[in-house]
């Protein structure tokens, strides 16, 4: 502990001290219902799909998510939140046999949001040799997988933001056993609907004296996608929102 610095009595006999951080300075939670996303199957998928005479309801696992951060003409302090979510889905396929054909794909989405980030200009040198510009705040997605709400098979061509290959982050990439079909295909097609949450926050390098309470959930929504009221979105809003997979509950049952 720095010299001059003493433990302090905090509020119900806890202790104060100093400590560096990333301190939040705004967040948000998400309950996006993400209708009529494109499935990009992988090239044993997409001949499977030819000959499918339905499809059924899967799974879905969420691989990666990109962040961007830039300043936004709101006013000081307020950022731009650009995110893309990548997932792994699994879907069963009735080809006319006895057993239906799990084929596997992606998934894929983007969102923006507005957050306030504070400034800062510093720039933070580690013993490590690392140098981290102080200018944008840093910003985090805690997401879990998401749910499955419906599938559908359609004929009507894609007409929505495509992927190019090169866009694709390298652990995307690999977590498929076989290449993936990312030009729209020209017969049958798949669509997806999840059901996703999320926390979204802007964070910068501090130092706090703090005490510790409980956990700091978001108290708002973030205003990032449009309202839904057709199912099966408007099912999936009567999902409670999983607080406990973002904060694992102790031994003693509290959120701390």
């Amino acid at each position: 502990m720095p010299d001059g610095m003493e433990l302090r009595e905090g509020h119900g006999g806890g202790e104060i001290t100093c400590i560096h951080t990333r301190k939040v300075f705004d967040s948000c939670q998400s309950k996006d219902c993400l209708e009529d996303l494109y499935f990009y199957p992988t090239t044993s998928g997409a001949a499977a799909l030819e000959t499918a005479a339905a499809v059924r309801s899967g799974r879905a696992e969420l691989l990666d998510v990109e962040l961007n951060v830039s300043p936004v003409g709101l006013g000081r302090g307020f950022y731009e939140v650009n995110s893309r979510f990548y997932y792994r889905a699994v879907l069963e396929l009735s080809t006319g046999g006895s057993r239906p054909m799990a084929v596997e794909g992606l998934l894929w989405f983007s969102k923006r949001c507005v957050l306030y980030g504070s400034e800062g200009g510093a720039k933070l040198f580690a013993s490590s040799g690392c140098v981290a510009e102080g200018a944008l705040p840093t910003a985090v997605c805690e997401a879990v997988d998401p749910l499955v709400l419906s599938t559908r098979m359609a004929d009507a061509p894609h007409d929505g933001e495509e992927i190019r290959p090169g866009e694709l982050p390298e652990q995307v990439r690999d977590a498929f056993d076989e290449e993936l079909v990312l030009q729209p295909c020209t017969g049958r097609r798949i669509y997806v609907t999840l059901g996703q949450f999320s926390i979204l926050r802007l964070e910068r390098e501090s130092q706090l004296l703090m005490s510790v309470f409980d956990y700091c959930m978001p108290d708002k929504e973030c205003e990032c996608s449009e309202p839904h009221d057709e199912d099966p979105c408007q099912l999936f809003q009567s999902v409670d929102f999983p607080v406990d997979d973002f904060f694992p509950r102790t031994a003693s049952g509290g959120n701390r």
